[in-house]
């Protein structure tokens, strides 16, 4: 398999992370969405990462597919998001909450890295801003709720765990935010972070540089 996206995107890094914790083995392509736009969209026609050419020459887009066809070659057993019940349930709202304050945050970053600075639209981001603090603040109650369980899910580490930790850095790292004010999640998140696994996928966030051929 080929991923195809930079791992300071926390889709791509989630992928990476995943498929490394199912023994799937992958090439790594660290294109950017900025000055790679182009390139990824022959893969992608939206050009958005993560990408993932599968050994048949299919691609997969999209971080919640790729990661669902993850689990079903991996089975059931081995998946990272669990089959059904509440544990699923459980586990797809953490996910939503995180996802949500990640895209709330993208918004962000897109509007400081892609509009010049008179351009910006502050009550617009101020929205943002009040929606990421939201699904931050009731992640953080969710985890002081469970503080003595080892993972948010279960028994074992799932796919909760590893969206919750990759979406808070980049959140941390691209708006930027100080987690410190959620000190349930922020403990959490830097339990998983100081794992090998997610150190090795982990780079410093780089703002992407928009291709001036395309339009902002």
């Amino acid at each position: 398999m080929i991923l195809i996206g930079m791992f300071d995107s926390p889709f791509t890094r989630r992928v990476a992370i995943s498929a490394t914790l199912l023994d799937m083995a992958f090439e790594h392509r660290n294109w950017s969405v900025g000055k790679d736009f182009e390139r990824i969209r022959e893969y992608n026609p939206l050009g958005r990462v993560p990408a993932l050419v599968l050994d048949t020459g299919e691609t997969l887009v999209e971080s919640a597919m790729i990661l669902d066809h993850l689990d079903q070659v991996a089975g059931p057993e081995r998946a990272l998001l669990p089959a059904g019940g509440a544990a699923r349930r459980e586990a797809l709202q953490i996910i939503a909450l995180a996802t949500g304050a990640a895209d709330k945050g993208i918004h962000i970053v897109i509007e400081r890295a892609f509009r010049p600075e008179e351009k910006r639209h502050a009550p617009w981001t101020d929205r943002c801003r009040v929606q990421v603090d939201g699904a931050l603040a009731e992640l953080d109650r969710l985890c002081a709720t469970i503080a003595d369980r080892k993972w948010l899910v279960g028994d074992a580490m799932t796919q909760a765990d590893i969206t919750l930790a990759c979406y808070a850095t980049y959140l941390r790292d691209a708006v930027p935010l100080d987690l410190s004010v959620y000190p349930a999640l922020h403990a959490r998140a830097a339990r998983c972070e100081a794992l090998p696994v997610f150190q090795q996928f982990y780079i410093p966030f780089y703002t992407p540089v928009p291709n001036q051929a395309q339009p902002a």
